[in-house]
């Protein structure tokens, strides 16, 4: 029986590190604070800004939100970003993607301040990434990724690890994260052949496929450790699922993330903490290692 690699624990000690942080900040006089820059009133959106609200309380950050309708004009996005990006006091800026057709997905990323992307969506923060410089921050979904495996004090450097995905969300990030930390990582995409023989060679998978299980026993081996990314809706069951077919595969295995209470619990709080790193960023004038 594998070891569950459950999220909450992870968010408990990110948590007191955050607050840690918070403390000295407010004690120089600055609150850690974060931009909600959002689009109508998607269903998904809304959940989202839901749970991001609730764990900035819960780390200390406070929320700015600003709501535009869902027939805004880039014009009306550029001028409230540009506001965002040039206010001292706003720290970080989150905005809500995809957009709707009439904005421009590029054009927006780019106007935004890579020192306030705590999101890691800009070409500058994922040039920081490939690069392993200072620039802007990690992708939370990577970077949470990280955070469970340093926590649960599984071996990086020298491993074999294999990902599964080559989007810039996930697949490509957590590749050059993982190869930082002197794993030899093989990236797998939908044109990769015999995925499954690779896989089986890995100490570590990463899966970012979307595809509900379909990470099966093949993919697998008894001292695997398994990082699902997946978030899929399972109709038969009526039941968030991950990538992995868990009931076949927890057995098999090392170590494995649950879907829900994996990855996807850990990325919000790196969000916030993001969010205090760029405070701490903005207030010294000295730059972190992401």
């Amino acid at each position: 029986m594998a070891k569950v690699l459950d999220g909450k624990p992870v968010v408990n000690a990110l948590l007191k590190r955050m607050h840690e942080k918070v403390e000295h900040l407010r004690e120089k006089g600055v609150t850690p604070t974060l931009c909600l820059l959002r689009i109508g009133e998607k269903t998904q959106d809304v959940a989202y800004e839901k749970s991001i609200l609730k764990q900035c309380e819960a780390g200390g950050v406070d929320v700015v939100r600003i709501i535009l309708p869902k027939n805004a004009t880039q014009e009306m996005l550029d001028k409230k970003l540009m506001e965002a990006n040039v206010d001292d006091s706003i720290h970080g800026i989150l905005l809500f993607r995809p957009f709707p057709e009439q904005i421009d997905d590029e054009h927006t990323r780019e106007l935004l301040n890579p020192d306030k992307d705590v999101d890691g969506c800009t070409v500058g923060s994922l040039s920081g990434i490939f690069t392993n410089t200072k620039i802007g921050f990690a992708p939370c979904t990577p970077q949470a990724i990280m955070e469970i495996l340093h926590f649960y004090g599984i071996d990086i450097e020298r491993k074999r690890a294999a990902v599964i995905g080559r989007s810039l969300v996930v697949g490509r990030p957590i590749s050059a994260m993982l190869m930082h930390e002197n794993a030899t990582v093989v990236t797998c995409h939908t044109r990769t052949d015999g995925v499954d023989s690779i896989t089986r060679e890995a100490d570590i998978l990463v899966s970012a496929t979307g595809r509900l299980n379909s990470i099966t026993a093949a993919y697998t081996n008894p001292h695997q450790v398994i990082i699902d990314v997946g978030i899929n809706w399972d109709e038969e069951r009526g039941k968030i699922a991950g990538d992995v077919s868990y009931e076949e595969v927890e057995p098999l295995v090392n170590a494995i993330t649950p879907v829900p209470g994996g990855v996807g619990t850990v990325t919000t709080c790196v969000l916030v903490e993001h969010v205090i790193d760029a405070a701490e960023r903005a207030a010294t004038g000295e730059e972190k290692p992401i």
